[in-house]
């Protein structure tokens, strides 16, 4: 797939790092992408760096990973660019990080991926990758027996099981749940955030039955 990558920091060069290796057409986005070429060099073939619209309008999917204070700009630029697309969400609210938009995200009934969806009317949002530590995702991908469970929430079964195939790809196993309010369940403070817990233990958290493992 064509994935954007609105966002280059420690999540979105580690996730597509994983994507690259898995054959998949990855553009980190920067407002000065100029700044990437080192990283996108040691992506390899399949990497390629842009501004946010750039990847916004390349990518089949487009994962948002920056500061949540960052969405409400970046939706005043990008919500026509994604209407229709899958939007993997990474973001979580931090009060202090975030400042009034933090506070807003977090008291937002659906949770903060309820805030940050509602920003980007169209768009098929899923709030993925947001619970584990980027470390985890750099040491931890394709481990042998239980694999890192990666919590899903969408209220977009399509773009939930794409979501989770890219989950696979890049190593991990995925543990989708609907609708996308259930997200509140993996957000900072809960008991899977931040654990690298196996999927398998993440499923029975999450109270999802049966699910796929790895593949």
């Amino acid at each position: 797939m064509k994935i954007g990558i609105i966002g280059a920091g420690m999540i979105g060069s580690t996730v597509a790092k994983l994507w690259a290796d898995a054959g998949h057409e990855v553009r980190l986005a920067s407002r000065h992408p100029e700044e990437l070429q080192p990283l996108v060099a040691k992506l390899g073939a399949g990497a390629s760096a842009g501004t946010p619209s750039e990847a916004a309008d390349f990518g089949e999917v487009v994962m948002l990973t920056t500061p949540l204070v960052a969405f409400p700009e970046l939706a005043r630029d990008l919500a026509p660019l994604l209407a229709g697309k899958i939007v993997l969400d990474t973001g979580n609210a931090y009060e202090k990080r975030d400042g009034a938009t933090g506070v807003a995200a977090v008291r937002h009934p659906q949770g903060s991926s309820g805030w940050a969806a509602a920003l980007f009317p169209g768009a098929r949002w899923v709030k993925a990758f947001s619970s584990v530590y980027f470390k985890t995702l750099e040491t931890e991908a394709h481990r042998e027996g239980d694999r890192v469970g990666i919590p899903l929430a969408s209220d977009d079964r399509a773009a939930i099981e794409v979501a989770a195939q890219l989950v696979r790809d890049a190593g991990f196993d995925p543990v989708p749940v609907e609708p996308l309010a259930r997200g509140k369940e993996f957000e900072p403070g809960t008991t899977p955030y931040n654990t690298g817990m196996g999927g398998a233990e993440l499923r029975e958290i999450l109270g999802q039955a049966g699910g796929a493992g790895p593949v």
